[in-house]
């Protein structure tokens, strides 16, 4: 929870989506004395008439929360850097057909890394409306997970280097989504009745492989059946699959799995059943294990509990663990029980036992 007492003498700057919960934060802390200055980071495609951008309707809505609270709005164009960085990272991903999370990215190249490069540095704190929380302990300020385990966003945080966790405040990380929305009914706010976005920040309605065909284009290969060998059709571009992928796939007979990818000669391999066994691993390696609180250059790892906890995608549910080292920054993570969908590419994001604390994540490798 914020202690506002402890910040009202603080520089702090406040990203506005346009959705509904950083216009809580807005209004939480306006109804705690502060005004903070608002800033609307614009990230959107390339060519907007190509795309069914919200970038538009967003901002309008940023505008009227901050003519109502008397805050002052600018629009700092990320553009450029989104689509050099984060793109980039994405489609480099892809090709190498991995999973990557482009949403983690955005949250350390962007929201508190390019920003703060262009305007950031001038204020003490950067709020956002993430469900999040943080705490400090032996001097040190950890990341913490929200109460609500469903909106919970610490796996979005995860990649986020110390420094920036030490000017991150979220004001409303102590909230359950139900309870944003009552305030934001109650307060009359413009938004309040606006659905949440979904998928890639920026994409808003657009298709996820639509947008990877537009970078990628296509790639025609074979899709064979893992335990015969037999071919069972073609698929248009590896990058358009995932590990674990059921819906969508578009051939007879199934349902069929994606449970392989093999880049250097193009296949796709799938395994036939509601329930194979090939789509689950209980034991998986993870590396380059970036640790939140102990990113900075020269400090130590520490050394995490044996007993963990872990999500290897944005879900509800803390799956248990047990977590063996195998060198600075790899770890292997062996489950209690088996998972469904382990894709190379993917964050595997590490929590204590309890899931309250959030050390950090690191890229699931094969």
């Amino acid at each position: 929870m914020i202690n506002y007492d402890e910040i009202k003498d603080k520089r702090i700057a406040l990203l506005l989506s346009g959705g509904v919960d950083s216009s809580v934060v807005l209004y939480e802390m306006v109804s705690h004395g502060l005004h903070p200055d608002c800033f609307y980071i614009m990230i959107g495609p390339e060519e907007k008439e190509e795309w069914d951008c919200t970038s538009e309707e967003d901002l309008e809505m940023a505008t009227a929360l901050t003519k109502r609270f008397d805050c002052q709005l600018k629009v700092i164009d990320c553009h450029k850097e989104y689509w050099s960085k984060v793109t980039r990272y994405t489609m480099d991903k892809v090709k190498m057909g991995f999973t990557p999370n482009p949403d983690v990215m955005c949250n350390r190249l962007i929201k508190f890394g390019a920003f703060d490069e262009k305007i950031g540095f001038n204020y003490d704190l950067i709020a956002t409306g993430h469900y999040a929380q943080t705490e400090w302990s032996d001097g040190r300020k950890w990341l913490i997970t929200s109460p609500d385990p469903i909106k919970d966003q610490t796996d979005f945080l995860a990649q986020i280097y110390d420094w920036q966790l030490k000017k991150a405040i979220f004001p409303i990380g102590n909230f359950e989504k139900n309870d944003v929305r009552k305030i934001a009914e109650r307060e009359h706010l413009i938004n309040a009745k606006r659905r949440d976005s979904q998928g890639i920040c920026f994409l808003g309605d657009i298709d996820y492989n639509e947008y990877v065909r537009r970078y990628l284009g296509e790639c025609v290969g074979d899709v064979i059946e893992l335990e015969t060998g037999k071919k069972i059709g073609e698929h248009k571009g590896l990058w358009f699959h995932t590990i674990g992928q059921r819906k969508g796939l578009g051939f007879g007979g199934g349902p069929w799995f994606v449970v392989k990818k093999d880049v250097e000669h193009n296949i796709l391999y799938v395994s036939h059943g509601y329930d194979p066994e090939t789509a689950y691993k209980q034991s998986f390696k993870i590396h380059d294990f970036h640790a939140v609180t102990f990113c900075s250059e020269g400090v130590a790892l520490p050394d995490l509990p044996e007993r963990i906890t872990f999500k290897i995608r944005h879900t509800p549910e803390y799956l248990p663990a047990k977590l063996e080292k195998t060198g600075e920054q790899s770890y292997i993570i062996h489950a209690d029980s088996k998972i469904h969908g382990v894709a190379p590419g993917q964050f595997c994001v590490i929590y204590d036992a309890e899931h309250h604390r959030c050390y950090g994540s690191g890229e699931i490798t094969l």
